[in-house]
C-alpha cells in the first residue's frame, strides 16, 4: 500500500512538473515583455518592422514563383506565421516565416508529388501543417537541443546545394528560355545551354531581366542598407504597365493567379479523405523540411544572441515556428523557417523588441494592399533576377573554406552533402548529410584509449616508452578512458582480448574512473571477458566505478556476477580504489608477489 502511495506521488509530481511547463512555454514571451514595454523603443521597433516588410515582400513574390503556388499562400506566410512566431519565440530580432531553403524543399516535394491529383497548395498546406506539428512537438518535450547534434558542414554543403538549384533554376525564366520537362540538374543545364546557343529565348524578357539585375547589384552597391529587391521590382512593374510589355512576350506576376491584399482568414486545417491517403507519401518530406526548420531557427537565433548578449530558448523557438507553421497552414499560409536576411535587417535597422516583428506583419499586408495591382505587374524575369541575386547570398565562402580545411570529416561530410542535395531529393540529401555526420562522430566517439603504464620507483603510475619498463605481468591493471557506449564495444572487447591473450596475466583489474556511458553492449562485452577469464582460471576485477557506471554495473546483475568482493567503486582519493584492488589480487595469488603492469593503449595518430 505504502508502494503505491510513492508511485501516486510520484506520478502526481511528474504530472504537475509537465503542467507548468506547458503553461510557461505557451505563455508568450512577447505578451509578458509588454507589461516592461519602453514606450523610447517603439520608434525604432516600427522603423526595423518596415525595413522587414520592404525585404519581405520581395521575397514572397520570388518564392511563389520559385514553388510554384500562387503569391497570396507566401504572403500570408508572412503575416500569420511571422506574427505567432514573434509572439511565442524568445529571440528578440528572429524574423520567421517564407524562406529560400524550405521554398526549395517545397519545390522538390512537389515534382516528386506531381502525379497526385490534389493542387500544389493543397500539397504545400498538408507538408506545412505536420512540420508545423513535428516542431511543435519537439519544443513541447524539450528537444531543441537535439539540432547541436547535427553538423553544421551539413547546413553549408545543403545551402551551397540550394543556392546553385535556385539560381541554375531561375535563368531560364530570367532569359524567356521555355522550361524543359527534365527538372534534373544535368537536364536543365543541358537545356540552358542548347537554348542559349541556338538563340531560343525570348530577347525582350532577356532584356528585362537582365536591366533588372543590373539594377538590383547597383543598388546593393551604392545603397547597401536599402531593401535592395522592393525598389527595384515596383519600379519593373511600372516599366512593365507603361511600355506593355506583356505584348512583347513578358510573363507578369498576375500571369501566376490574383494578387488580393486582404486580410488572410481562417478557412480550415488541410485534413480530408484526399489529403490523408497523401500523408504517407510526404511524411519524410515533412519531417526533413521539420529538422531543417529547427536547425535554421537555433542557428540564426544563437548568432543573432552573439551579437546581443541575450539569452535565448532553443525550446521556445521551436514552439513559436511549430505554431506559425501548424496554425499558418488554416491560414492558407505555407510554411516558413527562420530568415536570416530579414532577422539580420531587424538587427540592423535597430529593432530592439518582438514589436518590430510583429510590426513587419501588419505592414506587410499594409503594402501588399495598396500596392497589389503594382505587384501583379511586375515581370516574372524581375522576380527570377532577385532570386539569382538571393541564391548568390547563400554561397558563404568563409564558411566553405573553414569547413573543407578543419577536417576530413568536415570536408566529407560537406561534400557528400553537397552531391546528394544536387542529384538527389532534398528531403533524402538531409538524411545523407546527417547520417554521414553522425557515423564520423560515432567513429570518434568510439574509441576508448587504452596505454601501458607502470609503477615508478615513487610508487606512481607513469607511462612507460618500452617493454623494459613493464613490472611482472601477472596482474594487469587495464586504464579506460572514453565513452563506453554500443560504439565502443567492439573496439574495447578486442583490445581487452588482444592484451588477455597473454597466458601469464592472471589478474585483469579495469581501472575505470576516467569511463563514461556505459550500455547495455558494453556490459555484455564485459560479461563476456569475465565468462572468458574465468574458463581459463583468471579473474577480473573493476576498481575506480562512479557515477553511471556504477549504477549501470549494479542494475544489470554484471557486479553481482563478478562478485561484489572484486568492484571497487571510485573514492576521493582517486588511486585509492586501485589500491585495494591490488590487495584483492593478492589474495587471488597469495603464493607470489604480484608485481604490476597497467595497460593504456593510445588512439592511433589519424584515427577518426
Amino acid at each position: 500500500m505504502d508502494e503505491l502511495n510513492e508511485l501516486s506521488d510520484l506520478a502526481e509530481k511528474r504530472f504537475t512538473r509537465v503542467r507548468d511547463k506547458l503553461r510557461a512555454n505557451l505563455v508568450p514571451p512577447l505578451v509578458a515583455s509588454l507589461r516592461h514595454y519602453d514606450r523610447r523603443n517603439l520608434r525604432p521597433d516600427l522603423l526595423a518592422g518596415l525595413t522587414i516588410a520592404a525585404v519581405a515582400i520581395p521575397q514572397c513574390i520570388a518564392f511563389a514563383l520559385l514553388i510554384g503556388i500562387p503569391v497570396p499562400a507566401v504572403v500570408a506566410s508572412a503575416i500569420v506565421g511571422t506574427l505567432l512566431c514573434a509572439l511565442f519565440c524568445s529571440s528578440k530580432h528572429l524574423v520567421v516565416g517564407p524562406t529560400n531553403t524550405i521554398s526549395i524543399i517545397l519545390t522538390g516535394a512537389l515534382i516528386s508529388l506531381a502525379a497526385e491529383p490534389l493542387a500544389p497548395l493543397q500539397k504545400v498546406l498538408l507538408i506545412g501543417f505536420f512540420m508545423g506539428a513535428l516542431q511543435l512537438a519537439a519544443g513541447l518535450s524539450g528537444l531543441g537541443k537535439i539540432t547541436q547534434f547535427v553538423s553544421r558542414s551539413v547546413i553549408v554543403g545543403y545551402t551551397t546545394a540550394v543556392g546553385i538549384l535556385i539560381a541554375t533554376g531561375q535563368l531560364g525564366d530570367l532569359l524567356g528560355i521555355a522550361h524543359t520537362p527534365d527538372v534534373s540538374l544535368p537536364g536543365t543545364l543541358r537545356h540552358l545551354v542548347t537554348s542559349f546557343f541556338t538563340l531560343n529565348l525570348n530577347y525582350a524578357t532577356a532584356f528585362t531581366g537582365l536591366i533588372a539585375l543590373l539594377a538590383i547589384i547597383s543598388l546593393r552597391r551604392w545603397r547597401p542598407s536599402w531593401p535592395d529587391g522592393l525598389p527595384v521590382l515596383v519600379l519593373a512593374g511600372g516599366a512593365a504597365f507603361t511600355f506593355d510589355l506583356s505584348g512583347y512576350g513578358v510573363s507578369t506576376v498576375g500571369d501566376l493567379g490574383k494578387i488580393s491584399g486582404g486580410l488572410p482568414f481562417f478557412t480550415g486545417f488541410p485534413l480530408n479523405g484526399d489529403t490523408i491517403q497523401l500523408i504517407p507519401k510526404l511524411t519524410s518530406i515533412a519531417v526533413a523540411a521539420a529538422i531543417l526548420g529547427m536547425l535554421e531557427a537555433v542557428t540564426v537565433a544563437k548568432s543573432l544572441a552573439a551579437k546581443t548578449g541575450q539569452a535565448i530558448d532553443p525550446n521556445q523557438e521551436l514552439i513559436g515556428m511549430g505554431l506559425g507553421n501548424l496554425v499558418g497552414a488554416g491560414f492558407g499560409a505555407s510554411p516558413g523557417s527562420a530568415s536570416f536576411l530579414r532577422s539580420a535587417a531587424n538587427l540592423r535597422s535597430g529593432g530592439r523588441t518582438q514589436v518590430a516583428v510583429v510590426a513587419s506583419s501588419v505592414f506587410v499586408l499594409a503594402i501588399v494592399f495598396v500596392i497589389s495591382p503594382l505587384l501583379a505587374e511586375i515581370p516574372i524575369a524581375a522576380i527570377a533576377a532577385y532570386l539569382i541575386v538571393i541564391a548568390v547570398r547563400l554561397f558563404q565562402p568563409a564558411q566553405i573554406f573553414l569547413v573543407r580545411n578543419s577536417t576530413r570529416a568536415d570536408a566529407a561530410v560537406f561534400w557528400i552533402t553537397l552531391i546528394a542535395a544536387l542529384f538527389l531529393q532534398l528531403d533524402t540529401a538531409i538524411y545523407v548529410g546527417i547520417g554521414i555526420s553522425l557515423v564520423f562522430f560515432l567513429q570518434k566517439a568510439s574509441a576508448p584509449a587504452l596505454s601501458e603504464h607502470a609503477f615508478n620507483d615513487l610508487g606512481q603510475l607513469a607511462e612507460i616508452d618500452t617493454p623494459a619498463e613493464r613490472n611482472h605481468a601477472q596482474i594487469s591493471i587495464v586504464h579506460v578512458e572514453g565513452d563506453l557506449f554500443f560504439g565502443a564495444a567492439d573496439l574495447f572487447q578486442d583490445g581487452i582480448r588482444r592484451l588477455a591473450a597473454d597466458p601469464h596475466i592472471r589478474i585483469f583489474i579495469l581501472r575505470m574512473k576516467n569511463a563514461r556511458h556505459l550500455d547495455a553492449t558494453t556490459v555484455m562485452a564485459l560479461d563476456q571477458l569475465h565468462d572468458y577469464l574465468k574458463s581459463d582460471g583468471r579473474h577480473l576485477l573493476i576498481s575506480g566505478a562512479h557515477g553511471d557506471v556504477a549504477l549501470v554495473l549494479k542494475r544489470s546483475g554484471l557486479a553481482a556476477r563478478i562478485g561484489l568482493e572484486n568492484i571497487f567503486p571510485a573514492e576521493e582519493n582517486p588511486t585509492l580504489a586501485t589500491k585495494k584492488a591490488l590487495q584483492r589480487a593478492q589474495q587471488l595469488l597469495p603464493d607470489q608477489k604480484p608485481e604490476v603492469r597497467i595497460f593504456y593503449s593510445k588512439p592511433q595518430p589519424g584515427a577518426a
